[in-house]
């Protein structure tokens, strides 16, 4: 689940749904389960996670080559922002509560969002 801390409410949907569908639907159920779990499988465990460090910057020959090579054809900054959607997908599936910001490093903005867990989530309503 997400929480959003500066609207003080849960998030319960996938921003830009209507890019994040037409992408989408240029892979396939095999490409999107594998880069699902894979998502999954590099925060399981962890308590933060920023969304621009966790591919890496090559993805020739790994399961995030699909989102650059099919479903955006080839636009870095289109798979970017897809890849972001993906890993917010991941969190709000998540079974604990997230919160997220853009935060910098060294004084430099982070691209990706920086997720972290809530210790103690707000209810919800």
């Amino acid at each position: 689940m997400i929480y959003s801390i500066e609207t003080q409410e849960y998030l319960k949907y996938i921003p830009h749904k209507q890019d994040y569908d037409f992408w989408r639907s240029r892979l396939s159920d095999a490409e999107y389960n594998t880069i699902i779990t894979e998502l999954q499988n590099r925060i399981f465990g962890e308590e933060i996670a920023t969304s621009s460090w966790i591919p890496g910057s090559d993805w020739t020959d790994t399961v995030f080559q699909p989102i650059w090579e099919k479903a955006c054809s080839k636009d870095d900054a289109t798979a970017a922002k897809f890849f972001g959607l993906l890993v917010w997908e991941v969190f709000l599936n998540h079974e604990d509560v997230w919160s997220f910001g853009r935060y910098k490093k060294d004084d430099i903005p982070i691209k990706g969002l920086t997720y972290f867990i809530l210790k103690n989530p707000p209810p919800q309503t």
